[in-house]
């Protein structure tokens, strides 16, 4: 009875919490919200239409520095230069004119909507190459601007600036018509900076100019003019090149044309909109926005209304709800508690039995209760198992090292010299490698360990492979850990070199690079393919035919546990080139580890 009550009045408590810190709380902001919505949105809808439009001028302002490279690249370039000079001067006319053509047309493709590159030189050659038309005699855009071809170099060729031409009017060769804006420069040559020798013009669609616009929406239209009142890009492209805004007209007149323009679109027709602009330096045009403020306005009081409803039925909702989880809450808590009881007594084998309508806090803590028994079980199990896994192993390493002494002697009592070696070698590395098989040892003592197990190698195979190992002096007192390189070494002398009939070649070389020891591994064998060089360095090691790369990718992990996130392994092949694996580990305090780091 006592624990009922108990129950009982945590219900109460957590329901009269909920209504206190949720459902008044939220009624209250929910009409302060109500009231002062729509003043504030009236308030920040001009600085985010600045904004917006401050954005669209630096938009402007970013492609168009991106294809002035291209006018940079043609009007230093040496080349184009020579050939201009050449033009100039009267040599082989026809034939520069093609070797330059030739050379626009390379740069042509560098940018999207490049329409046109064209250069007229000091002598009034015009070379050019035209996305539009396939003639080589006349442009699709120089009849489309006010300027002659004249006015239009003495303009260019006065300064060292560079000029921009808005759009003029449309540009129609046969199937093909759009509207261009021009990008000119004289051209420089660094020899006589001040000679002039011709001028290079890039042209490029509006639809460049409409891409940074952006698309117009049910609140807005951005579009561009120029400091004349001409329009240089609108939706509506009929409009383009027009005189829309004569200097005489006042802020009120240029105001209604705007509007105008902007109600000519279906998505802004009979609305009543508010104009704001921003002027570019750079360009010395005005970028426009149209925008609808009062739809706004009345689309936030509907959502407003909807949001109150939507709100008063969910706390209606959640009070009945309330009342149904804080109970089921209570009995997940009391299932949980007498589970937990069971375990005490000793019962190692109890779980919470998975429910998936319990709360997610409780069913989290059942979860850990289940992997906390999973594990003391695991534990109890790994505690026998490493019992009788003690008792097996009673051999002392001793043992074997002096078994391999003892068949060493044998042998030289036998005159086998060579089999002696191997055997004291293979001592030695048996000695390093199971004594403190993870510890930390100086570099050059894990060179000398290498070079006792390529002796081996070596042996083996009977000297089929040459093997060259170079250690930078300084290095040779850092520390690594041990049996690091080993795998990789291996790899390539039993996978490296089959089926390759050149001298077989393997080489080491460690160095520093700032604060890393640089370590390379190199083969001149059959090498792997490119799909398989990408899945070693995505840490993938797949094995393919008889090949198992087993070692390596266990090396790598050694790696990424000893060194953590700062050790890099790249590896390099090409297929019958040969295979490099590149390795850098930090150097840390002029040690790559601390002599006394726990390992």
């Amino acid at each position: 009875m006592k624990m009922n009550l108990d129950r009982k009045s945590i219900k109460i408590k957590l329901i009269t919490a909920f209504v206190i810190t949720s459902i008044i709380p939220i009624l209250l902001v929910n009409i302060i919200y109500f009231y002062n919505s729509s003043k504030l949105v009236r308030q920040n809808i001009e600085s985010m239409t600045r904004a917006n439009l401050e954005q669209t001028k630096v938009s402007l302002d970013v492609w168009l520095d991106s294809y002035e490279d291209i006018l940079f690249q043609v009007y230093t370039d040496d080349y184009i230069v020579e050939l201009v000079d050449k033009i100039n001067d009267g040599e082989d006319v026809a034939n520069n004119r093609k070797l330059l053509r030739k050379t626009l047309r390379g740069l042509f493709y560098t940018k999207d909507y490049v329409k046109s590159i064209s250069i007229i030189t000091e002598s009034r050659e015009l070379v050019f190459y035209d996305q539009l038309t396939a003639s080589t005699t006349q442009t699709s855009w120089l009849d489309s601007i006010a300027l002659s071809q004249t006015e239009l170099y003495e303009e260019i060729s006065g300064d060292n600036k560079t000029h921009l031409f808005p759009t003029g009017e449309k540009v129609i060769f046969g199937s093909n018509s759009c509207y261009l804006f021009h990008m000119g420069h004289r051209i420089i040559d660094y020899r006589d900076v001040q000679k002039k020798c011709g001028i290079v013009i890039v042209s490029i669609d509006v639809k460049l100019l409409e891409e940074v616009c952006g698309p117009p929406t049910e609140n807005g239209l951005n579009f561009i003019v120029d400091n004349s009142g001409y329009l240089v890009s609108c939706l509506n492209s009929s409009l383009v090149g027009k005189d829309i805004a004569a200097e005489c007209m006042n802020e009120e007149e240029k105001t209604a044309v705007y509007q105008q323009i902007a109600r000519e679109t279906e998505l802004l027709k009979n609305r009543e909109l508010a104009i704001y602009s921003v002027h570019d330096e750079k360009t010395g045009w005005e970028i426009i926005r149209a925008t609808d403020q009062d739809e706004l306005v009345r689309g936030l009081r509907v959502q407003q209304k909807i949001l109150g409803f939507i709100i008063f039925l969910s706390l209606l909702a959640v009070l009945l709800i309330m009342v149904s989880q804080v109970t089921r809450m209570t009995d997940s808590i009391k299932r949980v508690v007498e589970t937990m009881r069971k375990a005490g007594k000793g019962d190692l084998t109890v779980h919470v039995v998975q429910d998936e309508a319990r709360p997610t806090e409780i069913e989290i803590i059942a979860e850990e209760f289940n992997s906390m028994m999973d594990k003391l079980k695991q534990s109890i199990e790994k505690q026998k198992n490493a019992e009788i896994t003690a008792l097996e192993a009673q051999i002392n390493p001793h043992f074997l090292y002096n078994t391999l002494d003892t068949i060493n002697w044998i042998a030289i009592d036998k005159d086998e010299y060579e089999i002696s070696n191997m055997i004291a070698t293979l001592a030695r590395i048996l000695r390093y490698g199971i004594s403190d098989s993870n510890g930390i040892v100086k570099i050059r003592d894990e060179i000398d360990w290498l070079k006792q197990y390529i002796f081996l190698q070596q042996t083996k195979l009977k000297n089929s492979f040459e093997c060259y190992i170079n250690v930078e002096p300084e290095l040779m007192d850092l520390s690594v850990h041990k049996l690091l390189l080993q795998p990789f070494i291996e790899n390539a002398i039993l996978h490296g070199f089959e089926g390759v009939d050149r001298a077989h070649r393997l080489q080491m070389c460690m160095k520093r690079e700032a604060d890393f020891i640089k370590i390379e591994i190199e083969d001149n064998g059959c090498g792997i393919s490119p799909e398989k060089v990408q899945e070693m360095n995505e840490g993938i090691f797949k094995k393919t035919d008889d090949k198992n790369h087993i070692g390596m990718e266990n090396a790598v992990t050694r790696l990424h546990m000893y060194y953590g996130e700062t050790v890099k392994v790249v590896i390099e092949s090409e297929q019958r080139k040969g295979m490099a694996v590149r390795i850098w580990i930090p150097i840390a305090g002029g040690e790559s580890i601390h002599e006394g780091s726990s390992n």
